[in-house]
Order: C-alpha cells, then structure tokens, then sequence
C-alpha cells in the first residue's frame, strides 16, 4: 500500500508540473504597423494568438507599459505576449 501512495504522489507532482508548464504564456510573432504612443496603442500584424484563442490578423493593442514604446517601430519585427487586461487586449510583453 505505501508504494502505491508513493507513485500516487509522485504522479500528481508530475502532473502539477505539465500543467505550470503548460499555463505559460506563448510568444507571438508580428510586424508593427503602426504606433501611437500618445494613445497608448500599437497596431501589429501577427500570427495566430494560440492563448487567446484568436487567428492571424492585424490588430490594436494597448500597451501595458510606456516604455515599451521605445521598442516598437513601424516595418519592426517582434515577438510578443497580449492578455485581456481589464478586458482591453493589451501587448504585456516583448522580446
């Protein structure tokens, strides 16, 4: 009995694990078409948003953090996380 608790146990580790693994946000790729920092928006061609469940397409985001600004450029290639922040689509990350 106490082997069966022990791989009991060390299965729903492994399983815990997959499952922060999973819960990752996904980079998506994209082409900055426009940028209006004074709205505190981007326009980005990108591909499908795995996480959010959406396909390829252009769309405006918001930008969660002003400095983020400096990295995007119109024609710009970048990789980059969008979540639904108070409902708005908002770019949260970049790389």
């Amino acid at each position: 009995m106490k082997l069966i608790k022990f791989i009991g146990t060390a299965g729903i580790g492994v399983l815990i694990s997959a499952t922060i693994a999973l819960a990752e946000p996904v980079f998506t790729k994209g082409v900055v078409k426009k940028v209006k920092p004074e709205d505190g928006k981007v326009t980005i061609i990108h591909e499908e948003l795995v996480d959010l469940e959406m396909p390829a397409m252009t769309m405006v985001f918001r930008v969660a953090d002003d400095a983020m600004f400096e990295q995007l450029e119109p024609g710009s290639e970048i990789e980059f996380i969008a979540e639904r922040v108070k409902g708005k689509l908002t770019v949260t990350e970049l790389k």
